[in-house]
């Protein structure tokens, strides 16, 4: 880090996967608009590329530039500047990829008649015993919770 010409160095003995890091905290806190963040590796700025992609994007709203020195992107270069926006569009198509998979595999289980969530706690249950129930509560005869152990379901249940 001295040797890339850092001034100041913060160490994080924390791992780059957890969001609040002290030492990131840190050095958010003393850089300033025209400063440049230089990280060893990108993997000890975050583990994901959408944390990246956010950190990058504060730091760039903050004027501040960012440098990962093993993989060698610059964001004080246009050619730096370019890397980071591809892997920003790179991330992105692969959200939406994995949306759209999500979504064709979803259309897919409903036509296999397989639906999400929970199933409901009537389902199944003799139509008959679920109608008289539902008289005798209207018309008041029997407690709701004498109802729902004749059911064999709890007094949230809903239809």
């Amino acid at each position: 880090m001295k040797a890339a010409g850092c001034v100041c160095i913060i160490t994080d003995t924390m791992s780059g996967a957890k969001a609040e890091r002290p030492g990131l905290t840190a050095a958010f806190e003393h850089l300033r608009a025209g400063d440049t963040l230089v990280v060893w590796r990108l993997d000890r700025l975050g583990r994901t590329l959408k944390d990246l992609l956010e950190t990058v994007a504060r730091l760039e709203y903050e004027g501040i530039a960012f440098q990962s020195l093993t993989e060698q992107i610059d964001t004080t270069t246009l050619t730096g500047t370019l890397i980071f926006h591809l892997f920003g569009s790179l991330a992105e198509c692969e959200r939406a990829l994995i949306r759209e998979r999500t979504q064709a595999g979803l259309v897919a289980a409903r036509a296999r008649g397989r639906n999400r969530g929970r199933p409901k706690a009537l389902c199944g249950k003799d139509p008959k015993i679920i109608e008289a129930a539902r008289q005798q509560y209207l018309e008041q005869r029997t407690p709701v919770g004498a109802l729902c152990t004749l059911l064999g379901v709890s007094r949230s249940t809903e239809e």
